[in-house]
């Protein structure tokens, strides 16, 4: 393979702020933010590598191991990073990451299968396979801050 056309797994980043329904009284966030803030990111990469009306409603996770780090605060304006980690026969595993600035305040693993419109599992397309394996980057998804 010629140098630069090596291929690296789909990921990308989307920003997000910690919102009130996302905290306590405290303004505290709750930690089961972060699993709503893993959906987004593993959306709008499917989004990106056209795979969102294929196989989205077909992904369930069925695992999920995450590690806290620090503490987030309402209005926290937060980098998730999503990354094609392992795709088996019908599953796939991202990493996931949450910062605040340069911070990591969330790391976690999410495994998901893939399923049958009846819900049984199912192997991957070699084209879903290739893309997910091979996107690379995507540009990513930026809140305009002012």
């Amino acid at each position: 393979m010629d140098e630069g056309s090596e291929r690296s797994p789909a990921s990308i980043r989307v920003q997000r702020r910690i919102e009130w329904p996302d905290t306590d009284a405290s303004g505290h966030w709750h930690n089961t933010a972060a699993f709503r803030l893993i959906e987004v990111a593993e959306t709008a990469l499917l989004e990106r590598i056209g795979l969102l009306g294929e196989i989205y409603g077909r992904l369930p996770r069925v695992h999920i191991t995450a590690d806290f780090q620090r503490l987030l605060m309402f209005r926290d304006l937060l980098d998730c990073h999503i990354i094609v980690a392992r795709i088996g026969r019908s599953s796939i595993t991202y990493h996931f990451e949450i910062r605040r600035d340069d911070e990591v305040c969330v790391t976690a693993e999410v495994v998901a299968t893939l399923l049958t419109p009846d819900g049984q599992p199912t192997e991957w397309l070699e084209t879903h396979r290739d893309r997910l394996l091979g996107a690379g980057p995507q540009s990513p998804e930026l809140l305009t801050v002012s």
